[in-house]
């Protein structure tokens, strides 16, 4: 469906985030408006749905939340399976991810909250109260050694650790 030099755009753009057009098409060697189409077509089919930072909260010292991992049992239902009850904890704004999971639990909810009493008034009123659950466990992020491929450093006196490969 998409040509090589396509998916070398595509990991580009996966490991650097949003870049020039013309630095793009500097490094894969291509035309500027090759860079502009495919991203165009990537947005039109829906592979290239936004553009994230990684950032590393703990060194924000304004900023204390949590960030919670709550694994989900539910009941699927008949003819939907699990995109039901999927789509009424995605609406949840609180929610920042929400995975199909193999395993013991079914879903994966992914949150942040700003205590760890916020988190567990959405677990206890928002997340538990839905018809198909059955149970949760909620885990919570202590520390972050790596994120979507960057490499996080331990202390300010560290040496600063990078992108990995």
């Amino acid at each position: 469906m998409y040509t090589e030099k396509q998916l070398e755009l595509l990991a580009l753009l996966t490991q650097n985030g949003p870049m020039g057009v013309d630095l793009l098409a500097q490094m894969l060697d291509w035309e500027a408006s090759e860079v502009a189409a495919s991203i165009e077509t990537f947005k039109r089919d829906g592979v290239l749905l936004g553009y994230t930072a990684v950032i590393d909260w703990q060194k924000i010292h304004a900023h204390h939340g949590v960030t919670a991992f709550i694994d989900v049992k539910v009941t699927p239902k008949r003819g939907r399976g699990f995109d039901e009850v999927a789509e009424r904890i995605h609406r949840f704004p609180e929610v920042t991810s929400l995975y199909l999971m193999s395993g013991a639990y079914d879903l994966q909810v992914v949150l942040d909250g700003k205590s760890l009493q916020e988190v567990s008034q959405f677990v206890s009123e928002k997340l538990s109260t839905l018809d198909s659950v059955i149970s949760t466990t909620t885990h919570f992020r202590l520390k972050t050694y790596k994120h979507d491929g960057v490499l996080f450093s331990q202390d300010d006196d560290d040496k600063r650790l990078k992108v990995s490969p």
